[in-house]
C-alpha cells in the first residue's frame, strides 16, 4: 500500500499558539498553491479521506475542484490532537511543570486535560486498518497525525516517548508518502 500523507496549508493563526483542534483556516493562496501541486503529482482516482477541521477540509476542497476524480471523504479520525485547555494559548504560558509531565509520560498523559498521545495513536491506527484495503489511497490531515502514522509503521502499538515520536512532519502545504504502513 502506498499512502499519501498531505498536510494542510499555514493556518491563519499566530505563531507559537497551541491550536491543535482549534478549527482554524488556513491561508487561502496558501491553500491553492498546494491543491495545484499535489493535483499533479497525485494518480488518477485514489480514495480521499480528510479531517473534520476546516483547514484541511479547505485543501481537499480545492483539490477535488482540481481534480474531480479525488472526492474527499471526511474522517475525523484524521483530526489533530485536542490540546483541552492549552488550545489557542501560547506555548510559551502553558506550564513548565505541565510540559514536564507530558514529557514524562508521553502516552499517556491528557495534554490541556483533553487527549492523549495514545488516543491519537488508536484513533489513527483505525484509519490505517480501514485504508490498508485500498492500494494507494490520500489523506489530508495534520502534523501531529502524519507524525502518528509514521510512528505506527515503524513501532506498531507500543507505546511512544517523547524521545521516540517522529520529529519531522512535512511542512504546510506538503506532503510525504507512507508505504506498506
Amino acid at each position: 500500500m502506498k499512502l499519501w500523507l498531505a498536510r494542510h496549508a499555514v493556518p491563519l493563526i499566530e505563531p507559537g499558539i497551541c491550536y491543535g483542534s482549534l478549527d482554524i483556516e488556513a491561508d487561502a493562496s496558501a491553500t491553492q498553491a498546494c491543491a495545484r501541486a499535489l493535483a499533479a503529482a497525485l494518480p488518477q482516482g485514489l480514495p480521499v479521506r480528510v479531517s473534520g477541521l476546516r483547514r484541511a477540509d479547505q485543501l481537499a476542497q480545492a483539490l477535488a475542484a482540481l481534480r474531480g476524480d479525488l472526492r474527499p471523504v471526511r474522517d475525523e479520525r484524521l483530526n489533530e490532537m485536542d490540546f483541552g485547555t492549552w488550545e489557542g494559548v501560547p506555548w510559551l504560558d502553558i506550564s513548565q511543570a505541565d510540559i514536564d509531565a507530558w514529557t514524562r509520560d508521553f502516552s499517556r498523559y491528557r495534554a490541556g486535560g483533553a487527549e492523549c498521545v495514545s488516543d491519537v495513536l488508536r484513533r489513527v491506527a483505525q484509519a490505517l486498518a480501514e485504508t490498508a484495503a485500498d492500494a494507494e489511497a490520500v489523506w489530508i490531515t495534520h502534523a501531529g497525525v502524519i507524525r502518528a502514522a509514521h510512528y505506527l509503521a515503524r513501532h506498531g502499538a507500543t507505546a511512544p516517548t517523547a524521545a521516540s515520536w517522529p520529529a519531522q512532519a512535512p511542512a504546510f502545504g506538503q506532503w510525504t508518502l507512507l508505504l506498506n504502513p
